[in-house]
């Protein structure tokens, strides 16, 4: 399956520098010893090429090559705006 890439939906937690935000992206998974539900939460940086995304949006992020060191994600689509 070539061609696929993942995706992942989360909440922008910064936008401070130019043309990346990082967000988080939040699963829960089952625990493998005592069987509870448990949140993991994990920050991406990703790319924003018109700076449009703004703290608190819903965005849909997408898997690209290594645009920098840390970046190798890209905003895809913004699916809710956030509190201003």
């Amino acid at each position: 399956m070539t061609g696929h890439r993942k995706e992942r939906t989360g909440i922008v937690l910064s936008n401070k520098m130019d043309k990346t935000v990082v967000v988080q992206v939040e699963r829960t998974v089952m625990h493998s010893r005592y069987k509870k539900r448990v949140r993991i939460r994990k920050k991406f940086k990703a790319h924003d090429e018109t700076n449009a995304c703004r703290i608190g949006d819903v965005v849909q992020i997408v898997e690209t090559k290594p645009l920098s060191r840390e970046k190798r994600w890209a905003v895809r689509s913004i699916e809710r705006r956030g509190p201003e």
